[in-house]
């Protein structure tokens, strides 16, 4: 039912668009013919008129007798067809002088003068037609004027003359064609394009079956997909909670080791501590040598060897002659409350120079110094303004 629903309201559509398209298209096409049309009438009358105007003009000339010339225009003129398309002679004041209709003769001719000037200047058949299709009139002898041919040497005028209401049953007859084949034609369109939607419409519904029918398969292949992915989904989330429980319990393991390797380091440190302690006892200066380690190895290192010592990420590093760098798990406070003063100084924050290390000493900057050591491990190290009068006062000891 909505299909034939669909189908219904499709050729409805497609009639009510021809109807409006056949309401304008017939008036423009209706119109255009009748312009047309009435355009070769006249430009034929006009000719007409000329030639008879061309024609009387000669013979009078050639010393015709006007009255006799006219008597023979009127004779072949008269009872000639008034109902298109005549021929009449009309004098200076309007008065008709020749007539198909000898009836109308000594009539004045009221003719449309704007639609005789608009003829004749602007060669306007529109005119013409719009006087046509406003006619009212019942009179099936009226009649107007569309060109005058002038008669030289004379008041005499040839006039082509129209009969509006034989044109108006002309155009009448034009409008009933035009309507006819637009009827037929709008009959064809509306019963081909019914066919036209039912037959294609019939062949997409069944095209739409088929990718039906193929789409459900695909939504069932889908689902099995889906369940499989859900399952898959399951398997594989247990699979991380198990890594995840697996990873924890070796980061505890892990934890626990460094804690241990931490206690081990502290006993160790407190050993070698205890072994410094049972170091026979020498006045604070007269040290020979400090512990240092080097990765898990306990190093002595003879401090008459240092060249600097260095604090880097909280880290006390010891340096000596050759390069060769240990740690020390002392400040650097710590270091050079060991050292003798007299041969170590303290350069800033971050270094201790021994006096056997120094290699250059170079002004810098503003009242400031720059130290460039003898060790293989090229160093420059800069004392500030506030440090240069003591460590020249050192140099000096």
């Amino acid at each position: 039912m909505r299909k034939d629903s669909l189908y219904l309201f499709t050729v409805l559509a497609i009639t009510l668009v021809f109807l409006v398209i056949s309401v304008f298209g017939a008036q423009y096409f209706i119109k255009a013919s009748a312009n047309q049309l009435i355009e070769v009438q006249v430009e034929t009358s006009k000719r007409e008129a000329n030639e008879i105007a061309s024609i009387i003009n000669f013979q009078l000339e050639n010393n015709a007798d006007k009255e006799g010339v006219l008597k023979n225009l009127q004779e072949t003129i008269l009872g000639t067809d008034t109902n298109a398309w005549f021929i009449s002679v009309l004098d200076w004041s309007g008065k008709k002088v020749c007539h198909p209709n000898k009836t109308k003769l000594g009539e004045i001719e009221n003719s449309n003068p704007d639609l005789l000037e608009s003829l004749k200047e602007k060669n306007n058949s529109e005119d013409l037609y719009d006087i046509v299709a406003a006619n009212k009139s019942s009179n099936e002898n009226y009649a107007e004027v569309i060109h005058t041919a002038a008669i030289k040497s004379t008041d005499l005028l040839v006039a082509a003359n129209v009969n509006v209401s034989s044109i108006d049953k002309q155009l009448q007859q034009l409008k009933r064609n035009f309507y006819l084949i637009f009827l037929i034609m709008g009959v064809l369109v509306i019963v081909l394009s019914s066919v036209a939607v039912r037959v294609i419409g019939s062949r997409y519904e069944k095209h739409l079956e088929s990718k039906y029918t193929s789409l459900e398969s695909e939504v069932i292949n889908l689902s099995k997909l889906n369940t499989d992915l859900v399952n898959y989904k399951e398997k594989k989330e247990k699979q991380l909670i198990e890594e995840r429980i697996t990873a924890e319990e070796e980061l505890r393991k892990l934890a626990e080791a460094k804690v241990e390797e931490k206690v081990e380091l502290k006993e160790e440190k407190h050993k070698q501590e205890e072994v410094v302690e049972k170091l026979p006892e020498t006045s604070e200066f007269n040290r020979k040598r400090i512990l240092t380690y080097m990765r898990n190895e306990l190093v002595p290192v003879l401090i008459s060897e240092i060249a600097y010592v260095y604090t880097e990420n909280t880290i006390t590093y010891v340096v000596n002659f050759e390069g060769k760098k240990s740690t020390s798990n002392a400040s650097l406070d710590d270091m050079y409350s060991n050292f003798d003063p007299t041969l170590f100084f303290r350069a800033n924050r971050q270094y201790i120079i021994s006096i056997s290390a120094i290699d250059k000493i170079i002004k810098y900057g503003k009242s400031q110094l720059k130290i460039i050591l003898n060790s293989k491990v090229s160093e420059e190290i800069i004392i500030s303004k506030n440090k240069a009068a003591e460590f020249k006062q050192w140099l000096n000891m």
